[in-house]
């Protein structure tokens, strides 16, 4: 007689957080359907039961910890533009929906599709991280310049963009970090300078990230400014409303975030 494989409870419970039971989807997977449905953030935002704001930050957290982007913002056009899920997006919601369909037999999945199933877990797990800085991007070591106490470490992110950090080269070792290694940069909104023109070559901050600007929050002393860099990755600087009015700021606006290398932080999944 063939003895079955069971899941053990603990794993179980992990599994069903990440990719929900039968009848019940993770939060994001439903988000992004209703999304590929509604071609409406605000509407399925309304659908799933989640403010407009919070569908927006899990969105955007969603692309930039996604190795390509989820989902595309299309602006005019006789419908006056929306929002749709790339190529990327669709094949990441059929692949989270074939593992809530086989999650009673996911070892038998996953013995047959190890790399296919392992990276949707792991898109799932880092979307679910739950910190509290505002911008968190996907990435690879692209180099490494050691030191005796402090270590320079440039990640590559999607698209051109790259962010460069100061740790100690005692986080070097510990994390394992070598070139290639994939790595979560971490920087906190407050610590994002945003400049209308920057000379690289008379500032001291390392990271020079140049964009877009998406959207202003306003708020009754500091404002939340979201920049859309290339390739899909976003960033959120929080700054005083008077700065945000002394720079004229406005959605589309040409603009320019910095960041100084001893304020990002590495994690690895």
């Amino acid at each position: 007689m063939t003895k079955k494989h069971q899941i053990p409870s603990t794993d179980s419970l992990f599994l069903r957080h990440m990719i929900g039971a039968r009848d019940e989807k993770n939060a994001l997977v439903l988000l992004l359907e209703e999304i590929h449905a509604s071609g409406s953030i605000n509407r399925a935002a309304k659908t799933v039961g989640m403010s407009y704001k919070a569908a927006w930050e899990r969105i955007e957290t969603l692309n930039n910890l996604s190795p390509h982007p989820l989902i595309s913002r299309q602006v005019g056009g006789s419908g006056g533009g929306g929002t749709v899920l790339t190529e990327a997006g669709h094949d990441f919601l059929k692949r989270a929906n074939l593992l809530q369909r086989e999650f009673t037999s996911f070892l038998n999945y996953f013995y047959f599709s190890p790399e296919e199933a392992f990276n949707t877990l792991k898109t799932l797990r880092r979307i679910e991280m739950k910190i509290s800085a505002r911008n968190v991007w996907l990435g690879n070591v692209a180099k490494i310049e050691r030191g005796a106490v402090n270590s320079v470490v440039t990640v590559a992110l999607k698209g051109r963009d790259t962010i460069v950090s100061v740790i100690t080269e005692n986080s070097v070792q510990r994390l394992g970090l070598q070139s290639g290694t994939e790595v979560l940069a971490i920087v906190k909104a407050p610590s994002v300078m945003l400049a209308l023109e920057v000379d690289r070559q008379k500032i001291s901050a390392r990271n020079i990230l140049e964009g877009q600007v998406n959207r202003i929050i306003p708020g009754v002393v500091n404002d939340e400014v979201i920049i859309d860099l290339d390739a899909g990755n976003t960033v959120t600087s929080i700054l005083t409303s008077q700065s945000v009015k002394r720079l004229g700021l406005v959605e589309g606006m040409k603009i320019a975030a910095i960041i100084k290398a001893s304020d990002v932080l590495l994690a690895i999944a």
